[in-house]
This record gives C-alpha cells, structure tokens and sequence, in this order.
C-alpha cells in the first residue's frame, strides 16, 4: 500500500498548485493564532477554493472555542477537521464532520507507548491518528520522538482501528527509514518543503514525493 501524503501549514495560493501539481493527497490550513502558518477563515476560504477534486482540505484547530470551529466549517468547507490540542473526545465529535486526532508523543500522560496507545483509543471514532511530537507550541517544529514508542501502537492497532498519520521532524534523510519502520497510512510534513514557515517550496515537495516513490 502507497504511503499517502498531507502537506500542512499553507499561505499562498501558488504553494496550493505546486502541492497538487507533486501529488499531495490533503493539504491543511493552520487555525491557531500563536502559529507562524496561521491563516484566517478568510484567506483559508479563498485557499481552498483553488483545490481540486480528489484532494481534500483539512482544517487544523488547537483548542477552538466550538463557534469558531463551526464559523470554519460553515465558511471554508473543509474536508477534515484536525484537532491539536486538548480537545476532548465529545468536543471532537461534536461538529458531526470526520476528523483526525493529534497527539502529542513525549507530552504529559503520553510518555510510555502503553499510556499512549490507551489514550489513543479513546477516539476510536476518528478518521485517523496523527503522531507528532510534543512541543510547547503544538507542533511544527520539524523535530521526531523517539519512534520506539509507536511501535507498541503499530503492533497492537487493530485493523479496524484509525489509521497511523505520521508527522513530526520527517525530511527526505529519513523518510525511507521511518516509513520502513512505522509503516504509516500517511505521512505529515511543513517544515521539510518550506524555506520558512508557511513558504513552501516546490522543489522541496518534489524531492520528497520522488523519494515516496521509490521506498
């Protein structure tokens, strides 16, 4: 099975092309004001609008009020919704559209690859599980946890569990070793196809979609 591919934090209507145009499966859009990828619900709105059939939109929230979740949905449309924080599972289902759960390896409460799989179970009703790693400011910080711990995850997931979304710190050097190690559903990257945060860089998206093709 094809690993597939999210490419996250978008800014530029020009950035959307170039993702499309490389075969990016999702592209996501950064809700939390603190990110130097922030967009507004309007500029999202105008940023979604340029994105095919077949390649879906993924809104990414870090505690939201729930009007501002439904203001996005309602004004943007996106596919997926993508929760970051501490949103709880009734939260997350709250809005009645699919989702993706993210957590935060090596944060509180999800230090042992048995705490993290417990928690993860909680949201059995998400459309899939991203791993990223902990950081003071959710994420986007190109740095990888320590991948050991999801290997208990991988082993004992299910089948009809959500899939593995595997972000955090991966680059061209090490996708191959991490997809070889983890066997994700999909992989999730910024930082590795920007020249800063939110300026993404076609060559770069490229490069790694080139490198997916032959692991």
């Amino acid at each position: 099975m094809r690993t597939r591919v999210k490419m996250c934090g978008f800014t530029r209507a020009e950035d959307i092309a170039a993702a499309v145009h490389e075969g990016a499966d999702a592209l996501g859009f950064v809700f939390y004001e603190k990110s130097k990828r922030y967009v507004s619900i309007e500029q999202a709105a105008a940023l979604r609008a340029g994105i095919p059939a077949f390649v879906q939109s993924v809104a990414l929230f870090v505690n939201s009020q729930p009007a501002f979740v439904r203001q996005v949905i309602r004004q943007m449309r996106p596919d997926l919704l993508q929760f970051h924080g501490e949103e709880s599972v009734a939260f997350c289902e709250s809005f009645g559209q699919p989702y993706i759960r993210a957590f935060r390896v090596g944060g509180p409460g999800l230090d042992t690859a048995q705490a993290i799989l417990r928690h993860c179970r909680q949201y059995a009703s998400a459309q899939a599980w991203l791993f990223d790693s902990y950081t003071p400011a959710y994420g986007g910080s190109g740095t990888q946890f320590d991948l050991q711990l999801l290997e208990h995850v991988r082993a004992h997931r299910a089948e009809h569990e959500p899939p593995i979304l595997l972000a955090g710190g991966i680059t061209p050097r090490n996708v191959h070793r991490v997809i070889a190690q983890i066997k994700p559903y999909a992989i999730d990257v910024s930082s590795a196809i920007e020249d800063s945060p939110g300026i993404k860089n076609q060559s770069k998206m490229q490069h790694l979609m080139q490198l997916l093709h032959t692991s």
